[in-house]
């Protein structure tokens, strides 16, 4: 028997504080940049589990 298994779904980071600081590039709210927002909802699981992984390092 083969067991089938959910895809893992990765969450947005949005906290709903969308403004792209001039300097950094990136949004002061959920640290992504334009590009990775934009790509979000059509990227798979695991390229977003990725970037989560490195947004702590973007911030502060």
């Amino acid at each position: 028997m083969i067991e089938r298994i959910a895809p893992v779904r990765v969450e947005s980071p949005c906290v709903n504080v969308c403004r792209i600081d001039d300097v950094t590039g990136r949004c002061v709210g959920c640290a992504r940049t334009l590009d990775e927002i934009a790509r979000w909802t059509r990227e798979s699981s695991a390229w977003r589990a990725a970037v989560m992984a490195d947004l702590p390092g973007r911030r502060g």
